[in-house]
């Protein structure tokens, strides 16, 4: 089940996969930011979502992603305490692809 921090997301067409949903729980929302932290078991997804926010991911695992864009499908692989930054907008999927739980700290920019 996802969490209320999915409110800013704008859902595609969500198919149902079968697959584990990842958890999300929020830490932080005001005014400017949402901090969530996601938690996916192994092959748990987000399902589809469209970001409403500029966005930082701070992974708290090392492992690697798959990465659906409704074009194609790619694995990102993420190491622990490296960041990254996207832009409001993207659409994706995101599932874990590893054997174990994989988890990341998720900060949006409101302002």
């Amino acid at each position: 089940m996802l969490s209320s921090a999915t409110m800013q997301f704008e859902f595609a067409g969500t198919q149902m996969s079968g697959r584990p949903k990842a958890v999300g729980t929020v830490q932080v929302d005001n005014d400017r930011v949402i901090v969530t932290e996601w938690r996916f078991a192994p092959g748990a997804e987000t399902t589809w979502h469209r970001h409403g926010y500029d966005y930082v991911v701070v992974p708290m695992s090392t492992g690697k992603l798959l990465l659906d864009d409704g074009k194609q499908q790619r694995f990102a692989e993420l190491t622990a305490g490296k960041s990254y930054y996207r832009p409001v907008g993207v659409e994706h999927n995101v599932i874990n692809a590893n054997d174990g739980e994989f988890v990341f700290v998720e900060i949006e920019l409101k302002a």
